[in-house]
């Protein structure tokens, strides 16, 4: 399973590399594209669920790391 590792940037302009899985993170952020915060929160939780789901239905276990990084990203936000 590809996985992929992303660059956001904060509001506060901090930036952090991300972790996932899957590449599903591609069809829900654009390259260099800005959002609202609890958009991007949403965003992230819907793919980064999504990427442990996969995990999940292929090796019969949810993703540990996707999950901690969405939990990372909600605390953050």
């Amino acid at each position: 399973m590809p996985e992929i590792r992303f660059q956001i940037q904060w509001p506060d302009g901090s930036q952090e590399t991300c972790y996932s899985p899957s590449l599903i993170v591609k069809d829900y952020f654009t390259p260099s594209q800005s959002y609202p915060l609890d958009d991007f929160v949403q965003r992230s939780q819907t793919a980064l669920t999504i990427a442990s789901d996969r995990v999940k239905a292929k090796y019969g276990m949810a993703c540990s790391l996707a999950l901690g990084q969405l939990q990372k990203i909600e605390t953050q936000a």
